[in-house]
This record gives C-alpha cells, sequence and structure tokens, in this order.
C-alpha cells in the first residue's frame, strides 16, 4: 500500500463522477505495503479506498475483485467494490488500472490477545466456506512456481548459510508438493497475506479483512499456515505462541474440522508460509521500487520464524 502513482484530485473527482458518488472531500495517500497505490478517498457519499495496481495485469485482476463481490455478498467483512452504471468494478486512474472499495471500519490489532486470534480462526474459516461456490480461477501468483523462479535471484545478495538454508528449504517444499498427501488437501480461494495490519477491529469484535491483492486458488492449508505465522508467534523471536494457536486453530476448526492429511502436514505449511514471505521480503529488499511512502519490510524476521519452525515443528 505505498505510493507508486501520484493521483491529481481532478483524477480522483473524475472516477467519483463515474460511478455517481457525489464530490470529493479528501484525499490522502496511504503508507504501508508495498505492492499498490493505495488512497483513502473521503467523500460526499462516504470513505472508499482507491487501489491503482502496479504490477497486476488487468486480466489477473478480476478474479480478486469478484472474489472479494462473492465474499462480500456472503455476509464476510470484506471490501465491496463499487460498480459504475454499466456494472464494471474495474476502472481505470491515470492510465493504471484501479478498484474503488468501501472503507472498512475499526484499526488493526498489532499486539492480539487469544480472543483476537479466535476471531480471525473463525472468519478464515468462513472465508474459506463461502468461497467453495466461487467458479474463478486463478493460481496462487506467490507459490511454488514463483519460489522457483526467484530463489535463484535473490541468492547472490546472501551469506552462505542463508543460501544454504534457502536452497534446502525449497528443496524440501518441492518434495512435499511431489506427495500424494498434498495433492489430496483441500483447497479453494485463499487470501495468502492474512496477517495482523490486513485485518480490522472494534475491541474483540473483527470488523474488516481487507488487501486481497495476493488470493488465489490454493490449499486451505498454506491460508491457515501464512495466518498462524503472523498472529501466532513470539514477534521477536519468531517463536510459536501456543495460546494464541490454540485459540485461532480452536475457532477455525469449530467452523471447518481439519483432515487427517492436513493435520499431519501442518508442521510443513508453516515452513512454507515462512519461505513464501522471507523470500519475497528478500526481493522487495534487494531489488525494489521507487515510491513515495514506501519502507520495505525487514527480511530477517521470516529468517528467524522459518528456522523456529524447523527447529521446533508443531505438534496437534
Amino acid at each position: 500500500m505505498a505510493v507508486f502513482t501520484e493521483v491529481p484530485p481532478e483524477e480522483a473527482r473524475a472516477l467519483l463522477q463515474r460511478l455517481q458518488l457525489g464530490e470529493l472531500l479528501a484525499l490522502q495517500g496511504i503508507a504501508g505495503g508495498i505492492e499498490n497505490t493505495n488512497y483513502f478517498v473521503t467523500c460526499s457519499q462516504g470513505e472508499f479506498v482507491l487501489t491503482l495496481f502496479e504490477r497486476l495485469r488487468p486480466e489477473q485482476l478480476p478474479f480478486y475483485l469478484y472474489l472479494m463481490q462473492h465474499l462480500a455478498q456472503g455476509g464476510l467483512p470484506v471490501p465491496n467494490p463499487r460498480a459504475d452504471a454499466q456494472g464494471n468494478i474495474l476502472h481505470s486512474v491515470c492510465g493504471k488500472p484501479a478498484a474503488l472499495v468501501n472503507r472498512l471500519p475499526g484499526k488493526s490489532q498489532l499486539a492480539p490477545g487469544p480472543q483476537h486470534c479466535a476471531a480471525m480462526g473463525q472468519t478464515l474459516a468462513r472465508l474459506h466456506l463461502v468461497g467453495r461456490s466461487f467458479t474463478r480461477q486463478q493460481p496462487n501468483l506467490r507459490g511454488l512456481a514463483w519460489w522457483n523462479q526467484t530463489v535463484p535471484v535473490v541468492l547472490p545478495y546472501l551469506g552462505p548459510q542463508q543460501a544454504e538454508l534457502l536452497r534446502s528449504e525449497l528443496a524440501y517444499q518441492n518434495a512435499v508438493a511431489a506427495t500424494p498427501d498434498y495433492a489430496a488437501l483441500p483447497r479453494g480461494p485463499v487470501h495468502a497475506d492474512l496477517f495482523r495490519d490486513n485485518v480490522l477491529f472494534e475491541g474483540e469484535t473483527l470488523t474488516g479483512c481487507f488487501d486481497f491483492y495476493f488470493a488465489g486458488v490454493d490449499t486451505w492449508l498454506f491460508d491457515l499456515a501464512v495466518c498462524m505465522n503472523d498472529w501466532c508467534i513470539d514477534w521477536a523471536t519468531g517463536a510459536h505462541h501456543p495460546a494464541r494457536a490454540q485459540a485461532l486453530l480452536g475457532a477455525y476448526e469449530a467452523e471447518r474440522a481439519l483432515t487427517q492429511a492436513e493435520r499431519a502436514l501442518l508442521p510443513a505449511m508453516l515452513r512454507a508460509g515462512a519461505l513464501r514471505f522471507w523470500l519475497s521480503r528478500l526481493w522487495d529488499f534487494y531489488l525494489p521500487r521507487e515510491a513515495a511512502l514506501l519502507t520495505p519490510h525487514d527480511p530477517t524476521h521470516f529468517e528467524r520464524v522459518l528456522r523456529e519452525r524447523i527447529a521446533h515443528p508443531l505438534q496437534l
């Protein structure tokens, strides 16, 4: 959610006019994140978030936008893209593909307790279950194929111990992905980036999940693992946090029980989730793009998480 493209007020006004949302009152760039340009838009008919897509191609975008629409219509607290008079939810701003969604209430809870984790687990399970009836298909674009392509690009920037860890974990994940148990895992649309800063709360009530622009069809277990690697660890060390993990997993399984294969492969998927974000942060750190308000994330955090997940696999 950095600002790569400066949006003049007249461009925002033109979009609001097309969407029949009244007058522009305020336009504010959003810092944080690293993929797209984002602005808060305040107008006479409410508060919205404007996203200009910097990397994704126009043909990839309907999956994300219609998935959000599908989940919102299914009762989940997610952004719902605004359509123009012709029903289009993909627009153009400053020559870039763009979307305008309602701004959700609440604020991120960056130090969640077990009660927040339980709300997250319940919502994640509901997201998976509601997503079963979504018919569009698009792979997780930051999945195993991307890992295999990207590891050789970042290896030259690493020291010997980091490079060995990256190579060995990639080999391990390729081996896991080739097994029949992995092929049998339940799958469907996943968020794939449901970190604490992508979730909103009012008190202990979860009021929103947003930033679906890494979503794709993948195993639900991978989505759960990505979530646990951010919500259910000691953030300084990357170590497993039992109370928060128990709360999140228990609430998830109250909505959708894990299969036997999922329970067996959760430790491997926790490692996969750590690898995915260590790798993407290495890529963004060593091969950054220029942007206003952009601050790359520290790659070493997910290196620590990965080492912890290898050294201390979760026992269910």
